[in-house]
């Protein structure tokens, strides 16, 4: 039997962090002429537990153009950090920040090999002529770090065992229980007393009886005439729970009492037309396959009186088995 186990676990979505640090530069005339590799750096803030600082580089230059650039750059312990850096400049005569690049506000990957991501670069006659008043440069960075997503513990998904059926226990226990029984049956002497309506249920012989031909069923016992209390008890067990007691003893000692027990077990199943009980007792298991000399010719007289086709069949194949052999 496999067994198929059920686990889950959730991932929540990525928290965002984000910090704002403006930095100040002061005399920023004077940070110039050291060369494109001298910068000046902020100190350092903290934003999601990362420390950063910005770095200001001047005098940025390519073949044709000069540059003032800055980068934010991770102090920390180098780690894996997915961060995005705004850099807006503050226009003095108007008090208000404005992002410099947008296009270069995406979210980036800093680890051991990449600690610093662009923010800023801009020609130095646009920095100089709008941004920078009485020697000063302000600047505002908006940093924002994408923390990991947080993914559950795995859980076992919730199962509910269902037991097997135990209808049939109930209804044997039913039967023997007797609670709410409202018909009985006198067997050569010996009562019964059971539930109409689950003999109505299996046999629309009984039903015929005992909703449609008998007002009166109940109150007296009904007699029934040829058949033994042991056949009668065995025939209830069958009706209740679509089974028969002790079916293996039945098999291994078919030559023995067993084999009139189920004789009349099946006039009991073709009296009260219960299919499947008259097929049982027909089958390989209980008469076709313990045929034999001796009751050969008593099982084929008790199958043409019941119509029992397939169980004659069975003992004429055997017949002629036996003249052929």
């Amino acid at each position: 039997m496999t067994s198929n186990i059920k686990t889950t676990s959730t991932c929540h979505p990525p928290e965002m962090v984000q910090g704002t640090h403006v930095f100040n530069v002061l005399g920023y005339n004077k940070h110039r002429g050291l060369g494109p590799h001298s910068f000046v750096r902020s100190g350092v803030f903290t934003v999601a537990s990362h420390e950063w600082a910005l770095l200001l580089y001047p005098d940025s230059t390519t073949e044709s153009l000069d540059f003032v650039c800055v980068y934010l750059h991770l102090v920390s312990t180098p780690t894996k950090v997915h961060v995005s850096c705004d850099l807006r400049l503050i226009d003095p005569a108007m008090g208000l920040s404005k992002s410099t690049h947008p296009e270069l506000v995406n979210m980036r990957v800093l680890d051991e090999k990449i600690r610093a991501c662009n923010c800023m670069m801009m020609q130095r006659s646009e920095l100089k002529g709008t941004y920078v008043k009485n020697d000063c440069l302000t600047m505002e960075c908006v940093v924002t770090v994408r923390k990991e997503p947080r993914v559950s513990k795995t859980k076992v998904f919730p199962r509910i065992k269902v037991p097997a059926s135990d209808i049939k226990r109930q209804l044997a226990n039913l039967l023997e229980g007797k609670e709410g029984a409202d018909v009985m049956f006198s067997v050569a002497g010996e009562i019964f007393t059971v539930h109409k309506v689950v003999l109505a249920m299996r046999s629309p012989v009984f039903k015929a009886e005992l909703y449609e031909q008998m007002s009166e069923t109940g109150k007296q016992p009904i007699v029934i005439e040829d058949m033994q209390p042991d056949v009668f008890r065995a025939f209830l067990y069958f009706i209740h729970t679509d089974s028969m007691k002790g079916i293996d003893d039945l098999e291994a000692d078919y030559h023995s009492e067993n084999c009139e027990m189920i004789h009349h077990l099946l006039v009991a199943a073709d009296r009260y037309d219960i299919t499947r009980l008259k097929l049982i007792c027909q089958s390989i298991l209980f008469l076709c396959k313990n045929l034999d000399v001796r009751n050969v010719v008593t099982t084929l007289a008790l199958a043409d009186q019941h119509h029992c086709d397939r169980l004659t069949d069975a003992c004429i194949e055997f017949v002629l088995s036996e003249y052929n052999g």
